[in-house]
């Protein structure tokens, strides 16, 4: 390994340090409880050293939340539109992609669904993110469960979002609850929509095609083409 490449991963190594113990303070204590200091510190690095990687505690939080947002739309989505079986099958595929990321990340998570910055910010990028993750559950509403009227769908959409950040939060206080328990409460939940609405291409009125449930999507997980996606 060449000294460029050396120096390379010695930096992202740094980096990831860095943001694991970040994301950790920052759940524990807050935004405003948390020193750049104290997470250098605990990082094992020199503030300075911090400074070469993030311009201020502000810039390292929202990165914090990029990341993740970005790396929860990913393996849902995936399971969903590219997984094996039939929808039933994916659509409980994906939301065990995304308990699982929760699962993975406490710390995160505590952070993203507990904003504690008081920084204008900081909370604009939480309502964004919020507003994205309702656009992508109604494209995926749209595209697998079409007979929902339109005027119904941005409801739902945030009834979707509000449950998985409800029983995620839930279930960070609770973890000796297996992961499948959410899995099955969230499936039956979407199911339960799902069997109020009528298929516009079945041959008998109110009747659907057998084996292919609709599968709205986890809050992050959003389809390439589906609005508020990932960028």
């Amino acid at each position: 390994m060449s000294e460029i490449d050396r120096s390379r991963a010695a930096r992202a190594e740094a980096r990831t340090r860095i943001e694991e113990v970040a994301a950790r303070l920052f759940a524990e204590r807050g935004f405003a409880g948390t020193t750049i200091g104290e997470i250098a510190a605990e990082a094992g690095l020199s503030k300075p050293m911090l400074y070469r990687h993030f311009d201020s505690k502000q810039e390292l939080h929202l990165a914090l939340l990029e990341r993740h947002r970005d790396e929860l739309a990913a393996a849902p989505v995936r399971e969903l539109l590219y997984g094996e079986g039939d929808l039933d099958q994916r659509m409980t595929a994906m939301y065990d992609a995304w308990f699982g990321y929760v699962e993975s990340h406490p710390y995160t998570w505590r952070m993203m669904f507990r904003d504690t910055t008081g920084d204008a910010e900081v909370q604009a990028f939480h309502r964004e993110l919020q507003r994205r993750q309702r656009e992508t559950d109604m494209a995926l509403l749209r595209e697998f469960v079409p007979g929902i009227p339109e005027a119904e769908l941005e409801p739902l959409g945030e009834a979707i979002r509000s449950a998985l950040y409800g029983l995620a939060l839930w279930w960070l206080d609770r973890p000796d609850h297996p992961r499948e328990l959410l899995v099955a409460t969230m499936t039956r939940i979407t199911r339960g929509l799902i069997s109020t609405v009528e298929d516009p291409n079945a041959e008998t009125p109110g009747a659907s095609s057998p084996g292919t449930p609709g599968a709205p999507g986890p809050s992050g997980a959003a389809p390439s083409d589906a609005p508020g996606g990932t960028d």
